[in-house]
C-alpha cells in the first residue's frame, strides 16, 4: 500500500541537485548475465537520460518543486540528450555544464523479469575544479549531492552549510575518501545498502552509528522491499517499504533521494520525509523504466 502524500497544497520547494547526469541504455531481460562469456535476449531496448542526481532533479520538479541541476557533461549527442529531456521536464540547467572535448557519462542496465537491475556505468570525462558554479548566489530550500563529484559537492554544501540550508548526500557506492570529505558536511545521509556496506561494515546498526559520528543531524539506509532504517537524535528507527508488486527498480534509489529533499524542503520532518520519499519510489516501481516512470504529485495522492 502507498502512503498518501502529506505535502502541503500549493508547496513549492527549490531543490539544487548536483552530481551524475547520464544517459542511460536499458536492456529488459528474463534472466540477468550469470558470470562468463555468455549471451542473452532481450525483449525491450530504450534509451533515456539519467544519473543519480539527474533523476532526482527530475521527480522534485514531477513532485510541483522548483528543481535546479548543477552538473557536468561533454558537448556531444549524450550531453545534447540529457539537456533537451531536463528542459522538458522543467528542471533549471543554468547550471549544467557541457565542455567542449568532454565526454558524457553513459550507463548500459540489464533489468530482469524481476525487476532488479545490473549497471556499468562510463562517468565521464570533464574538468573537476567547481569554481565556475554560482555559490556567491546560492538561494535554495534544500541542496542535494551525489558522490559523483566530490569537488563540486564540497563547495555547494559548505556554502549551503553558511547559508543554513539542509544538505542531503546520496550514498551511493564511492571510495571511502569521498564520504570522509562529505559527510562532515551532511545535515542528511541517506546510503544505499551496498554504499553502507562498502564504507562502514555490513553491520547497519554500528555502521549507522560509525556515519552520525560524522556530526550528521540524520543518517539512513534504505534497503529496497525491506524498508528504511534510519538513526537521529532520538535514537534507532525502522521504517517498513510500502507493498506494491515491483516492475523494474530503475531510479528507485535516485527517486527517493530526490522526494526526500523535496520534502526536507517543504518542512516536513524527518519521519514524514522518509515516509513520503519511500512512498515515491514505490509508486515508481510499479512502472517499467527509471526516469519515465518517476510519478507526479497527483499520482502519488491517488495511488
Amino acid at each position: 500500500m502507498i502512503r498518501p502524500a502529506s505535502i502541503p497544497e500549493g508547496t513549492s520547494p527549490s531543490v539544487i541537485c548536483l552530481g551524475l547526469s547520464a544517459l542511460d541504455r536499458i536492456w529488459r531481460v528474463e534472466t540477468p548475465f550469470s558470470g562468463g562469456s555468455e549471451k542473452i535476449r532481450a525483449h525491450e531496448h530504450l534509451t533515456e537520460p539519467g544519473g543519480m542526481a539527474a533523476n532526482a532533479a527530475v521527480a522534485v520538479a514531477r513532485l510541483g518543486g522548483t528543481a535546479a541541476f548543477w552538473g557536468r557533461a561533454g558537448d556531444d549527442e549524450a550531453g545534447r540528450i540529457m539537456a533537451d529531456d531536463f528542459a522538458a521536464e522543467g528542471v533549471d540547467t543554468s547550471q549544467f555544464r557541457r565542455f567542449e572535448g568532454g565526454a558524457s557519462s553513459v550507463s548500459g542496465i540489464i533489468v530482469d523479469a524481476s525487476g532488479e537491475r545490473q549497471i556499468v556505468n562510463f562517468r565521464g570525462r570533464y574538468p573537476a575544479d567547481p569554481a565556475w558554479l554560482p555559490l556567491g548566489d546560492l538561494a535554495a530550500d534544500c541542496v542535494l549531492a551525489d558522490p559523483r563529484w566530490p569537488e563540486g559537492a564540497e563547495a555547494l554544501f559548505i556554502e549551503a552549510r553558511r547559508r543554513g540550508i539542509p544538505t542531503v548526500l546520496d550514498g551511493d557506492v564511492a571510495e571511502r575518501a569521498v564520504f570522509e570529505r562529505l559527510l562532515p558536511l551532511t545535515d542528511h545521509a541517506i546510503f544505499s545498502e551496498p554504499g553502507l556496506h562498502g564504507f562502514a561494515g555490513k553491520d547497519v546498526e554500528a555502521a549507522l552509528v560509525r556515519v552520525a559520528d560524522f556530526g550528521c543531524r540524520m543518517v539512513a539506509v534504505t534497503r529496497g522491499s525491506d524498508g528504511v532504517v534510519w538513526q537521529d537524535a532520538s535514537g534507532r528507527h525502522d521504517m517498513p517499504a510500502p507493498s506494491v508488486r515491483a516492475v523494474d527498480t530503475t531510479a528507485a534509489g535516485d527517486v527517493f533521494h530526490g522526494a526526500y529533499a523535496f520534502a526536507i524542503g517543504a518542512r516536513l520532518g524527518i519521519a514524514d520525509a522518509l515516509g513520503f520519499a519511500s512512498s515515491v519510489a514505490a509508486l515508481k516501481c510499479t512502472r517499467p523504466g527509471g526516469r519515465a516512470a518517476i510519478p507526479t504529485l497527483d499520482e502519488l495522492k491517488s495511488a
